[in-house]
């Protein structure tokens, strides 16, 4: 392989690009494989078969229509994982309405934000999760719901949304006897049959691959989400190529922990697999361990997902011994770094011999870099790998722009069919993305190798600079992962007057383990720079997390300011 001076990788690869929308992509793989399995939600018993699986898409994606619904609308999804949220992602495509994901842990303000941002148009909701009243944060929001006559609704805050549609897991219709401006799902199934089949194949036909199709909202870890909108090019291709780098066949069968809402989930797991001909198997509505680990040994999953919080709950609960994990073979850990210990362990305890370190962002449809499962050992555990095949990737200096030379740090920039066609109606903040070239900036800090092997060093964001010295947090919480009582680390600047800014570690230690913060600090001595060395070491029971268990090092920052304050006065 031809080593470059300059950190700049371009992955031709050999397997051409889908030049295909989703559903004609999905229509290729339904008829070589009908009679497989393609989806099986555990918490609902359902199974479906790839037949019929595409049968309840387009019957969907016929009322949908009848609804007044087609391409470029905007149809909203506010739930967690179940079988509808899957067949709902693939009828919106199938029409070329742009499906709109939206985090189930939204509040009222959040939710308000998300419908009004990308216009929503019409949104499907299931009436409650645990705490979350989905039912009656909506009515208090649309007081229309409680007496709207007609399909149609009329909200003067949100003047784009039309229906809102509650649906299963649990039975919307008692709902609506209180609430009749509900619709249901049974009454979207109902109107389906005054559009014909041959109807919506005229629909589909008439569709691009680069119609936008997904609005994404980024996960908020750094500030207020930007709402990503995305193409079938984008996330069909996304999918596919990750895939095969998976070496992934109508055989597998990937349990999914990951919400569907998320790239993760909507992108890496549901269209993977059904690119793929492979199953979906659908662990749990929220992430719970021990259903994860139950769905694996019951359906024989040869595959799973997870971002690092998952595998530690996974491989830390009391269970863990005796359930059969041994037919897992390969799977992503992604969303957060990855440390090398957990990986190691990943691959032994839990038998994933292949699993492989996934990294991108939202706006890149997610994944750009994937490690392989030929790679080394050490670039496996220490490298987020090479980008995907038809991808271009650079390392450039932070104020000037300029490639960097190989081995440098620096930001980590893309280009290619991956990236996003934009923030919704949001032309200024693209550009702030997207320079006039067409590379993506990432905001995250890195290097590359001769080999275009990256390696990510932190947020260029999440960089302290203590008393002139640029100190990057990830290398500090890999060091202070490998004591053997931490279980999670977390690393961050706060405040400082004298240098600018210190050092602040958050540490969850492994159950029934006590430490100090100089035993912490005796164990750093032996390993990092003395200005690297945390200088408040805070032990947690958990962390501020965004639902897709990313740490959100903005919010302990706050959290961390305001409480060195209060102690500061008393």
């Amino acid at each position: 392989m031809t080593k470059y001076k300059k950190s700049y990788f371009h992955s031709g690869g050999t397997v051409p690009l889908l030049g295909l929308t989703i559903p004609e992509h999905f229509t290729r793989v339904v008829k070589r494989f009908p009679d497989r399995e393609a989806v099986v939600s555990i918490p609902q018993r359902k199974r479906l078969t790839y037949a019929a699986l595409s049968e309840s898409v387009d019957l969907l994606a016929r009322g949908l229509v009848a609804c007044g619904f087609g391409k470029g609308d905007r149809i909203g999804i506010w739930s967690t994982n179940n079988l509808e949220w899957l067949l709902l992602q693939m009828a919106t495509a199938r029409i070329g309405a742009i499906l709109v994901t939206i985090n189930p842990a939204y509040r009222l303000k959040e939710l308000a934000y998300a419908l009004r941002r990308s216009e929503v148009q019409g949104l499907f909701v299931i009436p409650s999760f645990r705490t979350s009243d989905y039912v009656s944060m909506l009515v208090e929001m649309i007081p229309e719901l409680k007496d709207a006559k007609g399909r149609e609704l009329k909200n003067q805050d949100l003047p784009f949304l039309r229906q809102v549609v509650l649906y299963q897991p649990a039975s919307p219709m008692e709902t609506r006897r209180f609430y009749p401006g509900f619709n249901t799902w049974a009454d979207i199934l109902k109107r389906a049959h005054s559009v014909s089949l041959k109807e919506l194949d005229r629909i589909t036909a008439s569709l691009d691959i680069d119609d936008p199709i997904n609005i994404q909202y980024t996960s908020g870890t750094t500030g207020y989400p930007k709402a990503v909108v995305l193409t079938h090019h984008n996330i069909l291709n996304n999918a596919y190529f990750t895939g095969l780098s998976m070496h992934f066949t109508e055989k597998d069968r990937l349990c999914v922990p990951v919400p569907f809402y998320h790239c993760f989930g909507m992108v890496l797991a549901n269209l993977l697999c059904l690119s793929h001909g492979a199953c979906v198997v659908i662990a749990c509505e929220h992430f719970d361990a021990l259903e994860v680990l139950g769905a694996i040994e019951a359906e024989k999953c040869t595959a799973i997902h997870g971002v690092p919080t998952m595998f530690i709950a996974e491989l830390e609960h009391p269970e863990f011994n005796n359930i059969d994990t041994s037919t897992l073979r390969t799977g992503i850990m992604a969303g957060a770094p990855c440390p090398p210990t957990l990986m190691k362990r990943v691959m032994e305890e839990m038998h994933c011999q292949e699993i492989l370190i996934g990294y991108g962002e939202t706006e890149a449809s997610p994944v750009t870099h994937l490690t392989l499962r030929d790679d080394s050992m050490e670039r496996r555990v220490i490298t987020v790998g090479k980008n995907l095949p038809h991808q271009e990737v650079k390392v450039v200096d932070v104020d000037t722009g300029a490639t960097l030379p190989i081995g440098q740090t620096g930001e980590i920039c893309f280009r290619g069919y991956h990236i996003m066609k934009g923030y919704y109606e949001d032309h200024e903040a693209t550009k702030e993305a997207i320079d006039e070239n067409g590379w993506l900036h990432s905001g995250d800090l890195g290097t590359m190798d001769a080999y275009g092997y990256v390696r990510i060093t932190g947020r260029l964001k999440e960089m302290i600079i203590r008393g002139g010295e640029n100190i990057y947090p990830r290398g500090i919480e890999e060091f202070i992962y490998g004591h053997p009582k931490v279980a999670e680390v977390a690393v961050f600047g706060v405040p400082d007057e004298y240098y600018g800014e210190e050092v602040m570690a958050w540490i969850k230690l492994h159950a029934g383990e006590t430490a100090t913060e100089q035993e912490i600090r005796d164990f750093c001595k032996d390993g990092l720079a003395h200005f690297k060395i945390p200088r408040y070491i805070w032990f947690v029971e958990e962390f501020p997390m965004t639902v897709t268990g990313k740490l959100q090092k903005f919010r302990m920052r706050e959290i961390a300011i305001e409480k060195m304050r209060k102690g500061a006065q008393s």
